[in-house]
């Protein structure tokens, strides 16, 4: 396995990986998968493939707001790394939870996103991209501040020319894009 590169490992992963959403949310009516599952799912296959995969988070503080950070790295045993990074940001109030609990679920949300971009998991029918729990349809509702973090992740990492994908949507700012738009552009860099 050690004549191939960290990339083609990670295909390999990409590829054999499959997590099912096996977890139920009654109160929204879906199903939907958590990061323990895709963790419980994933370790296996990775030491199968001679990597090593690490998850650890960070609380930011962006104005007045707070962010957590998760970081999904997955590491040959040259010490060669690939991360993927996803944010979530903490609710200022959540009825039922104390300020740990909030930043825990925060935590969780962060990391299961780092883990599903490292991995490349469809989340088409994630209940994040389509439960309108009575909202608007996605191309009236405007961009997540997830999907942005995301974006400007992809932005940083990939040197992207963001004004592109601007012009391409006619929008002045990722703020003006709306949420179908924005799940377009993941999408699309995903699959690069």
């Amino acid at each position: 396995m050690s004549e191939l590169n960290i990339y083609k490992r990670l295909s390999n992963i990409q590829n054999e990986l499959v997590v099912t959403k096996n977890q139920r949310n009654t109160f929204g009516n879906y199903n939907y998968r958590s990061a323990e599952d895709i963790l419980e799912a994933a370790k296996p296959i990775c030491r199968k493939n001679g990597l090593v995969l690490l998850v650890s988070d960070e609380v930011v503080v962006k104005g007045d707001r707070v962010y957590v950070e998760a970081s999904a790295r997955l590491y040959d045993f040259t010490g060669i790394c690939i991360e993927v990074k996803a944010s979530a940001r903490e609710a200022q109030t959540q009825k039922g939870m104390n300020e740990a609990q909030i930043t825990g679920s925060a935590s969780s949300y962060a990391r299961k996103y780092a883990l599903g971009g490292l991995f490349n998991l469809d989340d088409n029918k994630d209940p994040d991209a389509t439960n309108k729990h009575g909202k608007e349809e996605e191309s009236v509702r405007l961009i997540t501040q997830l999907q942005k973090d995301r974006i400007v992740n992809f932005v940083k990492e990939e040197k992207l020319d963001l004004t592109k994908v601007l012009t391409y949507y006619k929008v002045g700012s990722l703020d003006e894009l709306n949420h179908l738009q924005a799940k377009q552009v993941i999408d699309k860099v995903n699959k690069k």
